[in-house]
Formats: structure tokens, sequence, C-alpha cells
């Protein structure tokens, strides 16, 4: 099968000429023009390695690789950077980002085809089992587990659920596994004195409450559309079948597994260690990152504390600050971001 490779790049010479190689060299290519339109390709595209370039208007390379980084899709994608920097401070932060490789402009052709072709074959590696059809977990695509319950969750009910419409409570036993066809949703747990503390925000396309199905408890957290959702309920049986029916599909679970645990642990840190502007700057980026074709966030001032683990009062004014600072606007209840790399590279 053609790999497909995603070339983010502002500089139109550049780019058409990377996209000109590596169709010679017999890959699929899809370009984009800065950030924001990269990361709307990263889910259309559904690339299996991204080129990007480092500095960039809209939003920069190192913008998009933390928002990619944090989404369990597309988090093990291998990523290049592409930049005219060679400074060590520059490689040392996109390596500590996730960055896979970095090439540094001008290049040589015969330099970027073999490093993408080291990638995409580490991507691909397959253990010595794989010749008894038992394949490793590097060799199963980053996005299968999504994309196949995706597919299986067509088989069962589609229901209707309005905003703020409670999905489960903690402490309901689990019946079904959920799949988002559309909406969103917040993951969230609630302590002794009644506060609420979000633990993930749910897209389109993701799944969740298969957690507790897996350990066979009832649910550990609750769950709550942020807006109208429509919801595919699986049955907890047919989700178990699948998962010891589909050897893939239990392999891209247990990767899918690792990498929601690294963000979770990433988010606690955050919660524990940052400062309120940091706090409230990764819980707008959390909601950005759902609607990086649309850079508008309507969401209750409740809700937005929940994510950011703060008070609401705090939230009020950290978001007064922002718009003084040009970094956001606000109308109503619908913030509107001006500036993400200001909100990614808040200081902690």
């Amino acid at each position: 099968m053609m790999k497909k490779i995603l070339v983010i790049e502002d500089n139109t010479d550049v780019r058409e000429n990377i996209a000109e190689i590596l169709g010679l060299a017999g890959y699929e290519v899809e370009t984009a023009e800065n950030g924001k339109v990269g990361l709307v390709k990263v889910n259309q595209f559904k690339p299996d390695l991204i080129i990007c370039d480092v500095m960039m208007p809209e939003l920069d390379g190192y913008g998009v690789l933390k928002i990619l980084a944090s989404n369990p899709q597309f988090a093990t994608v291998p990523f290049i950077f592409l930049t005219a920097k060679s400074e060590k401070v520059d490689l040392r932060k996109g390596m500590s980002l996730g960055a896979s490789d970095y090439i540094t402009k001008p290049f040589d052709d015969a330099d970027l085809l073999e490093s993408i072709a080291v990638r995409l074959k580490k991507s691909d590696l397959v253990t010595p089992a794989e010749s008894h059809h038992m394949k490793s977990l590097d060799a199963i695509p980053s996005n299968y587990f999504n994309d196949k319950l995706r597919t299986f969750a067509t088989e069962f009910e589609l229901r209707r659920f309005r905003k703020k419409d409670v999905i489960f409570e903690e402490g309901n036993n689990a019946r079904y596994i959920y799949f988002l066809e559309e909406g969103k949703i917040r993951v969230f747990r609630t302590n002794d004195f009644g506060k609420e503390l979000t633990t993930r925000i749910v897209n389109a396309h993701e799944v969740f409450g298969f957690l507790d199905v897996l350990n066979s408890k009832p649910y550990s957290k609750s769950a709550q559309t942020l807006e109208d959702s429509n919801i595919r309920l699986i049955p907890i049986k047919n989700f178990i079948d699948l998962f010891y029916t589909d050897h893939d599909f239990a392999l891209s679970m247990m990767k899918h597994l690792a990498i929601y645990s690294t963000i979770l642990e990433n988010g606690l840190v955050h919660q524990a260690y940052s400062s309120v502007r940091k706090k409230v700057a990764n819980a707008l980026i959390q909601c950005y990152e759902k609607n990086e074709a649309n850079p508008v966030i309507s969401m209750m001032r409740d809700d937005l504390a929940s994510i950011a683990g703060t008070a609401k009062e705090t939230v009020i004014r950290t978001l007064s600050d922002f718009k003084h600072e040009g970094i956001i606007d606000i109308e109503e209840t619908d913030i509107f971001i001006s500036n993400v790399n200001a909100l990614i590279n808040m200081p902690q």
C-alpha cells in the first residue's frame, strides 16, 4: 500500500519541491501552507508520516507537534521537522516534544528520502513472530483502534444526546462502550466535596467508557455532553468478543492505552505544578485542538474551570487577562483564539 505523507510548509517553492520529490519516490502526498491548515488535513488525510516546517505564521511547527502529541489517534505518527536553523536549542526542543527527526534546510534530496524511509520502516517494524501471523505493536497503525471501532459501531444503536445530558455517572454499572460520532464529551471525576475535575475531552470519532469495562468494575468517572451529540452504544459483550477475536484490534488497544496513560500523567503533572495562567492556557488548547478548523470555543466557564482544575472565578479573571493581552477575544460564552502560539508557549 502506498504510504501517505503530509508536508506542512509555508514557503511555496519548498513545499512544492518536496511534494514533487516524494511523488516521484512513490509516496501519496498532501500539502498544507501553515500549521492550522496542516492540523485539519491530518484529520482528513490521516498520513503515515508528517514533514513540518518549524517557523510558520498562524501556528508554528512546535505547536502542531504539541497538539498532535496530545491526541492518541496521531501521537505515534512519525514527525520530521524542517528548519533553516541549526542551533542546538532548536534541536533539543523539537526532540523533547517527540519529533522523530530533524532536517536542516537547504537539504539534500537523498538525505530527505533516507530519513523518511528509516522512519516509516521503524513505524512498520514487525517482529519475527509476524511469520506466525502475530504483528508487533509497532506494526499496528496508531489510528487503527478508533477506525476499527468506528466501522464496528455502525451495527449498534445510535442515540441522540442534548447538551449537558449525562451519559453515565460514576458508580453506575458499565453496560456499554461509547463511540462518539458527532459532538463533544467531557469525562470527569467528583471529589468528596462535590468538586468536578475533567480528565478528558472526547472528540468526534473517539471511544470512551471502555477502561472500567476491561476491569469489570462500575464506571469510575462520569460523562456529560458539552454540546448536542450523536453516540453509538456498543454492548459490552460485543466489545469483548471483538477484543478476543481480532488480534490486531487487541494490540491496537494496548497502544491506545499506553498513549492515553502518558497523556493523562502529563495532564496530572500540569494540574499539580503549573501556574494558573498555564492551567487555563492548557485547558483552552485542549478545547482548541478538537476544533482545528474553527478556533472558536463555546463553553460555559464552569466546564472550562473543571478542565483547568481551578475555580470558576479564577478562570474568568485569567480569560480577561488573556483578552487584554490579545491572546483571545470573548463574546458572551464564545472564546475566539487569536494567538494559539502564546497559549502553547505560556510560561509555567
